[in-house]
């Protein structure tokens, strides 16, 4: 037996599926679980061909699956999908997330009816469909994507900090009920992170400045600050953890 099966988090032999793998926080997270040994089903719209070469290159499978989760019907299809091409899954990340911003007083039906189907609704419909055949095998990992906007409010982003919050409490009500039937339910919190959906806060000199002097770390997180917490989540070394919701924040929660 080699060091890498030996180690509580290694992901050696495992199947882990991520929702928005084409690029960001779900290619990076993706990458890192197949640093530590995992195969990877990639669930996305976009070119995934940067994350696939270098899933590959690391000696990992990788399946791609085009799926739009705006569609009806779209988390048992990506279900169906991922156990034609590899077998079973041992690991669901839903990291797959849409924003849409404005002032509360003017939040169109349409942006609000969007956001809460991605970022909540197929969230619980592919915990409930993964979920189910991780049940019927008696063991799987399930890391919901939640954000600082889990805990506190945010500015013109209504739907979103109202997918978030539900989020957190989907992943609390889940490990409740599946802990002690050998699936592991937890969330990752991340802060405030280097993709496209903060390009625009980015690109205010304003609301930059001001995010930064609240993040005692004194910078943007990127994707790779995330491949630790994801991993640790997946593996055997998070086994008797249910329920969290795991801030990765530079210290903003704690500020």
């Amino acid at each position: 037996m080699n060091n890498e099966t030996q180690s509580p988090f290694s992901l050696h032999g495992k199947i882990a599926l991520v929702t928005g793998a084409t690029r960001g926080l779900g290619a990076g997270m993706a990458i890192g679980l197949a640093e530590s040994g995992a195969d990877i089903i990639g669930v996305g719209t976009g070119d995934m061909t940067n994350v696939k070469r270098e899933v590959l290159r690391l000696g990992r499978n990788f399946h791609e699956i085009k799926e739009d989760l705006l569609k009806a019907g779209a988390a048992n299809r990506v279900k169906e999908a991922s156990l034609r091409l590899a077998g079973r899954v041992d690991i669901l990340v839903n990291n797959a997330g849409i924003i849409r911003r404005s002032n509360s007083e003017q939040y169109n039906d349409e942006d609000w009816d969007d956001v809460i189907q991605v970022n909540l609704t197929v969230v619980f419909q592919l915990c409930r469909e993964i979920g189910n055949h991780m049940l019927e095998r008696g063991s799987g990992k399930i890391i919901n994507i939640a954000s600082l906007l889990s805990f506190q409010g945010g500015i013109k982003v209504p739907a979103y900090t109202a997918s978030k919050h539900a989020v957190a409490g989907l992943t609390k009500t889940l490990s409740y009920e599946w802990s002690g039937r050998g699936v592991c339910v937890n969330a990752i919190a991340p802060g405030y992170m280097e993709t496209d959906i903060t390009s625009a806060l980015r690109e205010d000199p304003a609301r930059n400045a001001s995010i930064l002097m609240r993040i005692p770390a004194g910078r943007w997180g990127t994707p790779d600050d995330l491949k630790g917490p994801v991993v640790f989540l997946a593996s055997d070394a998070s086994n008797y953890v249910n329920g969290h919701i795991l801030s990765v924040d530079g210290g903003w929660m704690g500020y």
